[in-house]
């Protein structure tokens, strides 16, 4: 993140507008509240990864709606050129961690490294002294003066399990509008408003990936096809062929390609073999999981084990756990109850009632 300069205005705020009817609702309200805003969308994919239609907040579309919306609001507007970074450190992570077994959420990594850091440095450039974006979330300080990071009001729409990775330095020059609306409020306000965008759909696919084949995008990406192997049971026994190790991921009971007359989920990936093991549904229950490159919001770790609750992955509920720094980024957490299908690559976050304590990339135990 950059060093703020002497032209930065705390009243002066960047607002990430992706042609969505959530980020442009976030603008128009910030400026209602007497903020000096500016819009500005990243261009995040490059000509060799194109993207049709309205259903990415990576298109053309995107664009000319949050031009729309930033010329309704009378405010400044700027599309960044990012794709080199987008490139850099949310696609090639992603097919990195897919061909070494792992099943990642880019979505996090955007957030980390474009939306928390990269455009932090348009921001500051710009004089803004704080970022927005569409995001249902909230940001509180504590009694201590620490700045927390909370759940949404709305549950069906709540996205903090996405920014787990902000520190400090980022929620104390962050805001987010919509932490205590309701989706219907946010479109009604939209409405109201006159955007263009007011009832346009949310995006529900990765970006680069709109069709949802991650395998063929990063065969297509790469150059060069999954290399087959067998799957095989806990044993070791061979049950079949494979197609690559991308075409997986744990939990997984569909489209193996195989007669078996049994139900046989994915337990396993295996780089070091290419292999993929199998097992029944109880194969997948574990109460322990480990997590590396954590983020404790609070600014540290704690002294010693955490009661608290946790979820692997977003659109699960959170259950009772035990969390155990490790030191070195790593974290262990013990579930109270066995959790199913613990996915390497998937996020694991921590939270104290509706406050976000923390997470990190889950990993093989």
């Amino acid at each position: 993140m950059s060093v703020l300069t002497s032209n930065v205005q705390p009243d002066k705020v960047l607002v990430a507008m992706s042609g969505g009817v959530d980020s442009a609702v976030a603008a128009c309200l910030l400026k209602e509240q007497g903020y000096d805003c500016v819009g500005a969308t990243m261009r995040l994919l490059d000509d060799c990864i194109p993207v049709e239609g309205d259903s990415s907040c990576c298109s053309l579309d995107g664009v000319e709606d949050a031009r729309s919306v930033a010329m309704r609001l009378g405010i400044p507007y700027h599309v960044f050129n990012l794709s080199g970074d987008f490139r850099r450190e949310v696609i090639d992570r992603f097919v990195d961690a897919y061909r070494r077994g792992a099943t990642p959420n880019p979505c996090i990594d955007c957030n980390r490294y474009l939306k928390f850091a990269a455009l932090w440095d348009r921001a500051a450039v710009l004089g803004c002294g704080a970022v927005a974006t569409g995001h249902y979330a909230r940001i509180e300080r504590d009694e201590g003066g620490r700045y927390v990071l909370k759940k949404a009001l709305d549950p069906s729409k709540d996205q903090s399990y996405v920014l787990y990775s902000l520190t400090q330095e980022q929620l104390a020059r962050t805001r987010f509008p919509l932490g205590g609306l309701s989706k219907a409020q946010t479109r009604r306000i939209a409405e109201e408003h006159g955007f263009l965008n007011a009832h346009k759909a949310d995006s529900q696919d990765i970006c680069f990936v709109p069709d949802g084949d991650y395998a063929g995008f990063i065969e297509r990406y790469t150059g060069a096809a999954a290399e087959a192997g067998d799957f095989v049971d806990e044993r070791g026994a061979v049950l079949g062929r494979h197609g690559g190790l991308i075409r997986y991921t744990v939990g997984q009971h569909r489209g193996l390609g195989l007669s078996l007359p049994e139900k046989h989920y994915v337990c396993r990936l295996c780089p070091q073999n290419n292999t993929v093991v199998l097992g029944d549904n109880e194969s997948l229950l574990r109460r322990d999981v480990r997590a590396e490159h954590f983020n404790w919001i609070a600014g540290e770790a704690p002294a010693a084990p955490v009661r608290c609750r946790a979820k692997i992955r977003y659109r699960q509920t959170e259950q009772d756990a035990t969390v155990t720094p490790l030191g070195g980024g790593a974290a262990a957490i013990l579930f109270d109850e066995p959790v199913r299908a613990v996915t390497p690559g998937q996020a694991a976050v921590l939270y104290d009632g509706d406050t976000v304590l923390g997470g990190g990339v889950i990993v093989d135990p």
